[in-house]
């Protein structure tokens, strides 16, 4: 695996095929049994791992917030950000428009876990601090599956700017949000099976073809009459691409 600077590289596979794993062992919280994790051509043993986290903007399915302020959860990975800053990545990651609602605007307590607030916006919340951290290596790890498709599409626009010049990997439940991808990589067992770009895959009509079929027929049955007949134009999406 090869993921060249300021690229994006999205991981799909079914549940257990090694997606998470791997983005483990780029995090550093898990060290591999055999090969080696290079950065920039160096070994990751031989980083100061505190000196590589600082590196890494990280967005999981499931966020830690603690019980303070809206603004001092943005700034937790900038201390040293200004109210201006905060408020601009919360732009980016459409933050703003639901802070804006309450009372106390950013100065609003979150709760334990961040408990006051839905499953979306806490993750909007932490797409805001990955934002202000300004990181060389991004990790979004199903970084938009607690957002309706609305706040999803919000958020897209501002993730794909975020990534332009960082070395991103991505997981995401939604194919469609991985379609600008440079590279895709597909696993199973633990191993990838398949490598290339969302037009390239569907040309082999491999698994990655199996897997996008799938999702792109259920997401058009919400719209078609029960009993319709449909089937997905493949070729149309690979020329469309």
């Amino acid at each position: 695996l090869i993921a060249e600077p300021g690229t994006t590289t999205a991981l799909v596979g079914s549940s257990g095929s090694g997606k998470s794993t791997l983005l483990s062992l780029i995090m550093a919280f898990n060290r591999p049994t055999s090969g080696r994790v290079l950065v920039d051509g160096r070994n990751l043993d031989q980083i100061r791992l505190s000196d590589y986290r600082d590196c890494l903007g990280v967005v999981l399915q499931e966020n830690f917030l603690f019980d303070g302020t809206i603004a001092a959860n943005i700034a937790f990975a900038n201390r040293n950000a200004t109210l201006e800053e905060i408020r601009n990545a919360s732009r980016i990651a459409h933050c703003d428009e639901f802070i804006e609602q309450f009372q106390a605007g950013y100065d609003t307590i979150v709760g334990e876990r961040g408990v006051k607030l839905s499953g979306g916006q806490r993750q909007r919340v932490a797409i805001a601090r990955a934002i202000l951290a300004d990181p060389r290596l991004f990790i979004l790890d199903e970084a938009t599956s607690s957002l309706d498709s609305e706040s999803e599409s919000l958020i897209q626009d501002g993730l794909r700017a975020l990534c332009q010049g960082r070395t991103t990997f991505v997981i995401a439940h939604r194919l469609s949000t991985i379609i600008s991808a440079d590279q895709i990589l597909v696993l199973e067992g633990g191993e990838v099976i398949e490598r290339g770009t969302h037009a390239q895959l569907l040309a082999e009509k491999g698994r990655y073809t199996q897997l996008y079929e799938k999702q792109y027929g259920l997401e058009r049955n919400r719209f078609i009459n029960p009993g319709e007949d449909f089937t997905p134009d493949l070729q149309r999406d690979v020329e469309r691409v």
